[in-house]
């Protein structure tokens, strides 16, 4: 079967081919940053606006870069949360009158699902089950995987996560937007130790995470004077290793409590370098490995969507079709609630 996947949730718009037999055809991605840059961060209504510039030349793309036609496509794939309503509805809504008019079903995926899916996708990919750090601006949450549709949470930030804690402390650095991957690459020219941040929650003996703590510590800092132009790199690279050590004890923490070897790891964030190769380090102590999504689909993206679906569709996951075609999305949205 041949699905179209659509990511819309946030500002990139994502799509994607995937295809039962051959795997990932082709995916296009449009990202929203020089549209945002002026306002220092993501502007739904403008984001909005713009999936609905971007979605059906970059489907048209796909195809002909796939050799497809629409008459092809067995399912149609969305992301129906979590993310910007606006932003959501837009994917939701192509995809849903796209399914009606070749009258196939239209599946609505969870965002995090797809990225914690994605690195499934890779040549070489995990089996199931495996410990998941998702990881990205919005979610850091830690959780067990037996299958697919089978997510257990076993912890989660208690207020920033991992990603806005980056995109925060950039703000207060008065870096560039996206402050995130312009903090870690001021980051690598720095060396921590010179100033001395915290690591919240590393010794709390359950799996939750806390990131507003630091991005405080950072702020008294600049507040008081204390941090010249010269020695941001050296905050930054504390501030990095700060954050990964964090993740990297919490993340070998759940292998142990769940007793695996095998850590998935899916999110913006997880394209980290400096995150990567403290992960790497610590898992391999205890014995196991992790996996990683290809880093053109750490990101927001199609593909995920669409490979979600068909991983959902083989498993007998997918939900009854409705014949109108009325949706939903949903802004707030737990996937250890999702159904299935």
């Amino acid at each position: 079967m041949l699905v179209l996947g659509i990511e819309s949730s946030c500002d990139e718009t994502g799509v994607a081919l995937c295809d039962s037999e051959a795997g990932l055809l082709a995916h296009a991605l449009h990202s929203q940053i020089s549209l945002h840059e002026e306002y220092g961060g993501v502007v739904p209504e403008l984001a909005s606006r713009d999936h609905l510039r971007r979605v059906l030349p970059l489907t048209r793309k796909v195809l002909l870069e796939a050799g497809r036609e629409l008459s092809d496509l067995g399912a149609v794939a969305y992301t129906a949360g979590p993310g910007l309503a606006g932003a959501l509805l837009v994917g939701a809504g192509f995809a849903e009158s796209l399914a009606f008019a070749l009258d196939v079903p239209a599946l609505p995926i969870h965002h995090l699902e797809g990225h914690l899916l994605s690195p499934l996708l890779a040549k070489d990919a995990p089996r199931f089950p495996f410990v998941a750090l998702l990881v990205s601006g919005g979610h850091t949450q830690l959780m067990r995987v037996t299958g697919v549709g089978q997510y257990e949470l076993l912890g989660e930030t208690v207020d920033d996560a991992a990603g806005e804690a980056f995109d925060k402390t950039a703000k207060l650095l008065g870096l560039p937007y996206p402050g995130g991957p312009v903090l870690s690459k001021l980051a690598d020219q720095g060396k921590p130790g010179r100033y001395k941040l915290p690591r919240p929650m590393l010794r709390s003996g359950d799996l939750d995470f806390s990131f507003s703590g630091l991005k405080t510590a950072v702020l008294t800092l600049v507040r008081d004077g204390k941090v010249a132009a010269t020695d941001q790199a050296d905050l930054a690279a504390e501030f990095q290793e700060a954050v990964v050590e964090v993740l990297a004890a919490k993340a070998v923490a759940a292998l142990k409590q769940c007793r695996m070897k095998r850590l998935v790891v899916a999110g913006g964030v997880g394209a980290n370098r400096r995150l990567r190769q403290k992960l790497d380090e610590a898992v391999r102590k205890v014995d196991g490995r992790v996996f990683y999504p290809e880093l053109e689909l750490c990101t927001d993206n199609g593909a995920m969507i669409a490979f979600a679906a068909m991983l959902r569709l083989r498993a007998g996951l997918a939900p009854e079709t409705d014949a109108g075609h009325a949706f939903s999305v949903r802004p707030r949205w737990g996937l250890e609630t999702r159904e299935g």
